[in-house]
This record gives C-alpha cells, sequence and structure tokens, in this order.
C-alpha cells in the first residue's frame, strides 16, 4: 500500500487551539544557540524557514505542565534539500528551553524528528538533549493518528517520544532508560559494522577467529537489548 494511505503513529494532528503559525528568525537562533560560522553556513545552505507551528501548552491543551515539561513545541522546518545536519537541530533545542519535536518539511515529503530533551540535573537553566530519532521520509499528505491521551504534558511527551524511538517499549520500562537503551544499540550497531569490515579484510586465519568471536559477542549483546 503506498505510504500516502498509511496511518503513520508518529505523524500527529494538533489540536486547533495550539496552532500558534510564527516564523522563527535564524538571527534569533544564531544568538542564542551560540552558532559558529560553520552552523551558520549550514543554516543558510539547508534551511528555507522555520515555522513555530504549534504550542501545546496548560492554556493549549487543558493539560497541566510537568516538571521538565513545561510546554511541547512543534516546528515545522522547510528544507532546500532533503537532508538537515543534527547540529542544526541541536542549536535550535540549545535556543529554546522546551521539548520540541519537529517536522521537517521538503517538496512533498516529511519526517518527523525529535529527541528526548530534559532540564540539566546539575546546572540550572540548562537542558540536555539525547541523540535525535526519525522517521523516514513520508508522503507529506499520509494521515495523522490522534494524539494520545495523557493526564499531562509530561505523559504526552513521553507517548509522543514513544512513538518516534525505534524500540519497543518494554513494560514499566522509563523513558529515560528506554533511551539509554536505544542509545547502546547505535554504538553497538556501528561497533558491528566496524567488526564486520575488519572481517572482510582480514587475511590471517587467527585473526579472523579472533573476530568472528568480538563479532558473535556484539550480536548477543545486541540481542538482549532487541527484543
Amino acid at each position: 500500500m503506498p505510504d500516502h494511505f498509511t496511518l503513520h503513529p508518529s505523524l500527529f494532528t494538533f489540536p486547533a487551539s495550539c496552532a500558534f503559525g510564527k516564523v522563527v528568525p535564524k538571527a534569533k537562533l544564531y544568538e542564542h544557540g551560540s552558532a559558529s560560522a560553520r552552523l551558520k553556513g549550514l543554516f543558510a545552505e539547508q534551511v528555507e524557514q522555520i515555522v513555530w507551528q504549534y504550542k501545546l501548552a496548560p492554556e493549549t491543551t487543558n493539560l497541566p505542565a510537568s516538571p521538565g515539561v513545561p510546554e511541547i513545541l512543534v516546528f515545522r522546518v522547510q528544507l532546500r534539500a532533503p537532508e538537515l545536519h543534527h547540529d542544526i537541530l541541536r542549536c535550535i533545542d540549545k535556543a529554546i528551553p522546551f521539548p520540541i519535536l519537529f517536522e521537517l518539511h521538503h517538496e512533498d515529503r516529511l519526517q518527523v524528528v525529535g529527541c528526548y530533551k530534559r532540564p540539566s540535573e546539575g546546572e540550572a537553566g540548562r537542558w540536555v538533549c539525547s541523540d535525535y530519532f526519525a522517521t523516514d521520509w513520508i508522503a507529506a499528505e499520509s494521515p495523522r493518528a490522534t494524539l494520545p491521551v495523557a493526564l499531562n504534558l509530561g505523559g504526552l511527551y513521553e507517548q509522543v517520544l514513544h512513538a518516534l524511538i525505534p524500540l519497543t517499549h518494554r513494560p514499566n520500562e522509563s523513558l529515560p532508560a528506554l533511551v539509554e537503551r536505544e542509545s547502546k544499540v547505535r554504538m553497538l550497531r556501528k561497533e558491528m559494522d566496524k567488526v564486520i569490515s575488519q572481517l572482510a579484510t582480514e587475511r590471517q586465519f587467527n585473526r579472523k577467529v579472533e573476530i568472528n568471536a568480538t563479532l558473535k559477542a556484539l550480536r548477543a549483546e545486541l540481542q538482549g537489548l532487541t527484543p
């Protein structure tokens, strides 16, 4: 079935009461996100426009704020090409002290991207971001899922991220634990790619045996993290 007929669980319909629709000036992001010359160049090359599309807050959703989740923002980022360096998203997240969900648009396709963003435990006013999670590129007109039912904005944020994180959420697993498990999976897969490359070029039998043993151990560890 074509993807524009498929309901994508990470693509949500947001209430009209949450509509904001204000353009975010890049200069403001440069100022508050401490953008380097390299980063400004990336913005110029890759980003056409950034729009603060929705504001999910107590006054727009009737959901109370939670510690660490006073609001959830949704940004529409219009791209010049179907790629975006995640350093750009980090700059935006650094500049704006709220959890943000990004919808990247290019021509008739879109991609949903976000990270687990929380206040720093050791430095007041600072926010900490995990790696970014992203959907595949999908048709922009794809049907959208309704927002999950939640008791507060923190619960809504968790469910939105659960839909975006590729790993299956285990029973009673906290969001930080899920994010940490996903991070370990990513590191293991990168390490496995390196070991597989070593195996392909190694000529000595003894070394091949050692590399195979390492690869087997990595696969076993990965399997334990991804049931």
